[in-house]
């Protein structure tokens, strides 16, 4: 498997680290002011895109042992169809019932040219998968109350569902699920 195809997670992820941050700290990830969104092809003609909303968790930073704690809620799929949505949450897919949140938590963080790679243990849908994730930092900044010292960072990868144990209608819709990833975090 390619190290940049891991899981949705949905496309979580979640995939979040902080090298390259000025100091250490640690960063409570704001849900309002954080994304993840997706994108799978559908019977090979067009993508189609939806969103998981209520990211949470905290990402520290610390020169060379950044760290990542993240997590999001199935039940937080919004493709804008409610009917479709509720199809994604069953049994058919990612079964929210037995599986209720996406969670990523990074061992590792290694320094790139284009920013860095963070690696880390996906779990999705009941099963856990090592995963390594190109980040980028958007930026840093220490900004007026209420707001505080803010940090963000982006991330996009691939990962193939079936990885995960969904391979139900493989096929008719995309394997490989591309996940968009922002996230902006308030300092602790």
């Amino acid at each position: 498997m390619n190290t940049r195809i891991a899981t949705f997670a949905a496309f979580v992820g979640l995939s979040f680290g902080a090298a390259g941050l000025s100091s250490a700290a640690t960063y409570k990830i704001d849900p309002v002011h954080s994304q993840l969104l997706f994108k799978v092809n559908h019977v090979g003609v067009s993508n189609q895109w939806g969103r998981i909303n209520g990211l949470e968790g905290t990402f520290t930073t610390d020169e060379g042992k950044e760290a990542v704690d993240a997590k999001v809620p199935v039940e937080g799929i919004d493709t804008a169809n409610p009917k479709r949505d509720q199809h994604l949450k069953s049994a058919d897919f990612f079964n929210a019932k037995q599986f209720p949140e996406i969670a990523f938590k990074s061992n590792s963080v290694k320094k790139t040219d284009n920013g860095f790679e963070l690696t880390g243990d996906l779990t999705l849908h009941g099963v856990t998968k090592s995963v390594t994730v190109p980040l980028t930092k958007v930026g840093e900044k220490s900004l007026p109350a209420p707001m505080g010292d803010r940090a963000g960072l982006e991330a996009s990868f691939t990962v193939k569902r079936s990885d995960f144990g969904m391979g139900n209608m493989v096929g008719p819709i995309g394997d490989e699920v591309t996940l968009y990833v922002n996230v902006e975090g308030a300092k602790q």
